[in-house]
C-alpha cells in the first residue's frame, strides 16, 4: 500500500499537515477488496474557516506576484507528477478502483491541464475602451476573484481537482479544496502534496476532508470564496447553485449526463461498435459523459447489436491492478446495489437482457439491455455504471427526438459516413458538447467543457476558465476636466 495513505491522511491548512478535530473519522476503503486504506478525522466548521482565512491572507501577495514567477510552480508540479507516476497510479487503483488503463488516461489529462495552467498564468489581458466623454480613458483590468472553493467528485478525483485548482492558482487566486469522501487522497491530499513540493507558498492551497453531516453548507456559504467550482450530481449541484446565489457567489457546475451515441444507417459499424463500447464502459461507466444510451438505426440494428454484445463479452471484469482488467469495481456498495436494481427494474418493465452481468460485492459485470419501453424513467436518468440501453430508431428525425428526450445535455456522438450530415445532426442536439464519428468521452484543455439543462452551468478550459476564475474591473482616468451639471 502506498505511503500516501498514511502520510497524507490529514487536513492541509495554512501550509501545515494536521489532524481534523471532528468527533468522527472518514474511513477510506479500497472498493475492490474492502481493505482499509486510511482513517481521517474530519474537519469541522472552524477548520473550514481556518482554511478560507488562510487562503484569503496568502492570496494578496500571490495575486500581486509576477505571472512568470507563478508559472514556475506549475512547471515543477508537472515534473513531480512524472517522477511519481508509478505511486500515483497505485493510489488511483487502490482508492477508486481505477484500472491501469484508466489511471494512465487520468494522468495524461492531468498533465495536459497542468501544461495549460503554465500558459494560463500569462493569459489575462486588459483593455482600453473608448469613452464618449472627452479626455476620459477607460481601462478594463482582468483580476483574480480572490479565493475559489473547489468540490471534486470520486470518479476522476485527481484530474477534476487539478482541473479547477491549477488554473485558479495560476490566475492568482487562493483555493480551498474539498475532495469527495470516497477519494480523499487522490482528490485532495495528493494534490496538496504535489503543489507543496512544487514550491507553492503555504496557505494558498488548503484541503479540508469533511462531510456535510459535520459542516452543513459552511463550505459554500462562507463569506471568503467568490466562486464555487463543483463537479457532481445534478441534485447536489442544484443545492450548491441555490446557496451560492443566495450568498452572491458565482458557481461553476459540471453535473451529470445521459449521453447518447447515435449510429446512422451509413455508419462504419465496426468502428461505431468500438466507440460505443469505450463510451459506455470506460472506468466502469462512472463517467458523466458516458453513453448511457446507444441509438441504432433499425436497418442495421441486428448487425450492430450482435457485434456490440460480442465485444462487451470480451471485457474482463476483476482486479483493477491486473493490466488485463477493463472493468474494475464501482466506488461503493450502494452504487453496486443501485445498478443491480436498475437492471432488474428494466427487465420488470419489459426490457430484454442480451447480457445480464452479475454483481459480486462492488464488481458489477456489464449488462446490455434492449426493448426498454420508451416511457421508462430509466431512459431519463443517469446510470452511473456498466449498464447500457440499446434503442432502435427509424430515421434521423426520430433519433434527434429520442436523444433530446432527457433532462440532461452534456455530451453525445453520432456516427455516419457523411461528416456534414453528422454536424447537422449535432446542431439539433441540446448539449454543451457533441462529437462526430468518435466517442462521447472527451476533454481537452483549450475547448470549453460543460453542459446544458441539468448538466450544469458555466464552462471550464481555455478562455472560459479565465472567465470563471477572474473578474473584470473598470478604472477610468479623466485626463481633462469633466463638466458636472451642478
Amino acid at each position: 500500500m502506498s505511503s500516501y495513505f498514511t502520510d497524507l491522511a490529514q487536513q492541509y491548512i495554512d501550509g501545515e499537515w494536521r489532524p481534523g478535530t471532528g468527533s468522527w473519522d472518514i474511513i477510506d476503503f479500497n472498493p475492490y477488496d474492502g481493505e482499509k486504506l486510511a482513517s481521517i478525522t474530519i474537519a469541522t466548521v472552524e477548520e473550514v474557516d481556518d482554511a478560507y482565512r488562510a487562503a484569503e491572507r496568502a492570496q494578496k501577495k500571490w495575486g500581486a506576484t509576477n505571472a512568470y514567477a507563478r508559472r514556475a510552480v506549475f512547471e515543477k508540479a508537472l515534473a513531480l507528477i512524472d517522477e511519481r507516476e508509478a505511486e500515483i497510479t497505485e493510489v488511483i487503483i487502490a482508492e477508486l478502483g481505477g484500472t491501469r488503463l484508466k489511471a494512465a488516461f487520468e494522468l495524461h489529462l492531468v498533465r495536459e491541464f497542468l501544461r495549460e495552467s503554465v500558459q494560463l498564468a500569462l493569459r489575462p489581458e486588459g483593455k482600453i475602451i473608448p469613452s464618449p466623454v472627452d479626455g476620459k480613458e477607460n481601462r478594463l483590468y482582468r483580476v483574480p476573484v480572490g479565493v475559489v472553493g473547489v468540490i471534486s467528485p470520486f470518479n476522476f478525483p485527481f484530474l477534476l481537482s487539478v482541473k479547477s485548482v491549477a488554473p485558479a492558482l495560476a490566475l492568482g487566486n487562493g483555493v480551498v479544496l474539498k475532495p469527495h469522501q470516497n477519494t480523499p487522497i487522490a482528490g485532495g491530499s495528493l494534490v496538496a502534496k504535489i503543489f507543496e513540493d512544487a514550491g507553492l507558498p503555504g496557505g494558498l492551497l488548503n484541503v479540508v476532508i469533511t462531510d456535510i453531516a459535520e459542516i452543513g453548507d459552511a463550505f459554500i456559504e462562507h463569506p471568503v470564496p467568490k466562486v464555487i467550482s463543483f463537479t457532481g450530481s445534478d441534485k447536489v449541484g442544484r443545492h450548491v447553485a441555490t446557496v451560492c446565489a443566495a450568498n452572491f457567489k458565482r458557481s461553476v457546475l459540471e453535473l451529470g449526463g445521459n449521453s447518447a451515441l447515435v449510429v446512422l444507417e451509413d455508419a462504419d459499424i465496426d468502428y461505431a461498435v468500438d466507440a460505443a463500447v469505450f463510451s459506455r464502459y470506460v472506468h466502469q461507466g462512472q463517467v458523466c459523459m458516458a453513453a448511457n444510451r446507444v441509438l441504432v438505426d433499425r436497418s442495421i440494428e441486428a448487425e450492430f447489436t450482435e457485434k456490440f454484445v460480442a465485444k462487451v463479452r470480451t471485457l474482463k471484469t476483476g482486479d483493477p491492478s491486473d493490466p488485463q482488467t477493463v472493468i474494475g469495481p464501482v466506488i461503493n456498495s450502494s452504487q453496486a446495489d443501485a445498478l443491480s436494481g436498475a437492471v432488474e427494474q428494466a427487465i420488470a418493465e419489459g426490457a430484454t437482457a442480451l447480457l445480464h452481468g452479475s454483481t459480486t460485492d462492488n464488481l458489477v459485470e456489464p449488462s446490455v439491455l434492449t426493448g426498454i419501453p420508451a416511457d421508462s424513467g430509466l431512459l431519463q436518468q443517469e446510470i452511473f455504471g456498466p449498464v447500457v440501453f440499446l434503442v432502435p430508431f427509424d430515421g434521423e428525425e426520430e433519433a434527434v427526438r429520442i436523444v433530446n428526450d432527457t433532462p440532461y445535455g452534456l455530451s453525445g456522438a453520432v456516427h455516419t459516413a457523411d461528416i456534414e450530415r453528422g454536424v447537422n445532426f449535432a446542431k439539433q442536439i441540446d448539449t454543451g458538447m457533441f462529437h462526430v464519428n468518435d466517442g462521447t468521452v472527451h476533454d481537452e484543455p483549450l475547448v470549453p467543457f460543460g453542459g446544458e439543462k441539468h448538466s450544469g452551468i458555466g464552462r471550464l478550459n481555455g478562455e472560459t476558465t479565465v472567465d470563471a476564475f477572474t473578474t473584470t474591473k473598470w478604472i477610468s482616468v479623466q485626463h481633462g476636466r469633466s463638466i458636472f451639471p451642478f
